[in-house]
């Protein structure tokens, strides 16, 4: 059976090998990067399952590692930082990352929040569901892809789970904590930060005018809905 592969890049020996030790030990291919030049290296080298990636790096910092992945794959990423205002999550996640996770955690947490990327990354519907459809918005549960009046959308892996749950629950007002718990994982609540950050993202690429949505709604104070299919 193939080990799941990741890479863990952090400018700190200690941590390094300590994020390095307890993967092994449940059973991952881990490889290392202490930068920024090394972990892009890696990832045009080699193919990961999941990037461990540290915010504060030599050379090119955690940020423009996240930016240079995502323009190439959808590889999940997970975002390591002792910096754990909002607005650094939120910038981290705008980015593209699927998690944030603020030092020091504990390596129960990381572990979950492992497990919990990886589930989602390599999740597929066990038999094709119907197609959803409003207007020119269409969801293939099936194919997991998303088109606008014949095109398709470049959602990834963590923006289309979002906007197949709600349209799996189209008519219906999700509340955040329910958002968090299907999307993200049970041990998720309270950040709705990542729930917004990801639905501003997603309007982006469907909306005609973001600003005023048609396809993802806002239910003030309680959470989102998508209007029921035609």
């Amino acid at each position: 059976m193939r080990r799941e592969a990741v890479l863990v890049v952090d400018d700190e020996a200690p941590m390094r090998k300590y994020l390095s030790v307890n993967l092994k030990a449940r059973g991952y291919d881990v490889s290392t990067a202490e930068d920024g030049t090394e972990a892009l290296k890696l990832l045009a080298e080699r193919t990961f399952d999941l990037l461990i990636l540290d915010i504060m790096l030599p050379g090119p910092d955690g940020l423009s590692v996240l930016e240079a992945t995502r323009r190439e794959s959808s590889l999940p990423v997970l975002v390591l930082s002792a910096r754990g205002r909002e607005v650094d999550k939120v910038h981290a996640l705008d980015l593209g990352a699927d998690d944030y996770l603020t030092k020091p955690f504990g390596v129960e947490e990381l572990l979950a929040r492992v497990r919990a990327t990886l589930r989602r990354a390599n999740s597929s519907p066990a038999s094709p569901s119907p197609t959803y459809r409003h207007a020119d918005l269409e969801l293939d549960f099936g194919a997991r892809r998303a088109r606008l009046a014949g095109v398709d959308v470049p959602l990834t892996a963590r923006e289309y789970d979002l906007l197949a749950f709600l349209a799996r629950n189209a008519g219906k007002v999700l509340t955040h904590r329910e958002i968090l718990q299907a999307v993200w994982g049970g041990q998720y609540g309270d950040e709705a930060d990542y729930i917004w950050t990801y639905i501003r993202r997603i309007r982006r690429k469907i909306e005609p005018e973001p600003g005023h949505p048609r396809y993802v709604l806002t239910v003030p104070a309680v959470g989102y809905s998508v209007p029921s299919p035609d």
